[in-house]
């Protein structure tokens, strides 16, 4: 059964022979009911604004042109969203790695060498050197 229209009675339409034969074989290959196929070719006809009647050539343009706006609407929605994240997500996470792997240590102060002599020889100690260019 068909989803939505369980409760509705069927009808009977006046088609050749050839022709509901061929209809059958084409809603076999979408897999659909005879309803179900005939309602989404005329949905597909309504929404697209073509007519069986009608050459497709100026039609066929306007649908490559509705197409490719709607590829163009996605892409830029697509861009969008990238460009969202890469500034909300990306590029503080980055920041955040970048600035802890660029600390470096304090650096350490240089120590100075005095000699000393003293009773049981020679001695050596460090010291901590300060600035002298301090003025004072």
């Amino acid at each position: 059964m068909d989803k939505g229209y369980e409760n509705e009675r069927f009808e009977k339409l006046g088609i050749k022979t050839s022709v509901a034969k061929r209809f059958r074989e084409f809603c076999k290959k979408m897999s659909k009911s005879q309803s179900m196929t005939l309602l989404l070719m005329l949905d597909f006809f309504e929404e697209n604004g073509i007519s069986p009647v009608e050459p497709m050539g100026p039609r066929m343009e306007t649908l490559e042109t509705r197409i490719s706006t709607l590829i163009k609407k996605r892409m830029n929605g697509i861009i969008a969203i990238m460009k969202d994240i890469e500034k909300s997500q990306t590029k503080p996470t980055a920041a955040m790695l970048y600035a802890l792997f660029e600390q470096t240590e304090k650096p350490k102060k240089k120590l100075m060498l005095e000699k000393n002599e003293s009773r049981q020889g020679r001695e050596v100690r460090y010291i901590e050197r300060k600035n002298h260019n301090k003025p004072d």
